[in-house]
């Protein structure tokens, strides 16, 4: 059961300035792959799923970073947990009809 809604925003330092949107776009794909449900806004992205799938999503995250060389990353990081079950919908559903 979906009890999780965590909104994440990865934000690598690049080595010499340059442009960190190639970096968000990989860890798109990151979040994608995981294969929760999710919705990508202007400044972060929103997962729904189990908690425990969150928190390994945060490290695959930060992993892909890494692996990318980049020399550090800020993950900030929301939950909103609840245990009967929650969807992004539960939250947003109204606005999509606008």
């Amino acid at each position: 059961m979906n009890d999780t809604l965590m909104s994440i925003q990865i934000i690598p330092k690049t080595a010499n300035g340059e442009d960190v949107i190639p970096y968000v776009d990989e860890a798109i794909v990151v979040v994608d792959d995981a294969g929760l449900t999710y919705r990508v806004g202007p400044l972060e992205t929103t997962v729904q799923g189990e908690m425990n799938e969150c928190l390994i999503l945060i490290q695959k995250l930060n992993d892909r970073m890494v692996e990318l060389e980049i020399p550090s990353i800020i993950s900030q990081v929301k939950f909103y947990h609840v245990p009967e079950g929650i969807t992004i919908e539960t939250l947003t559903g109204k606005y999509d009809e606008l």
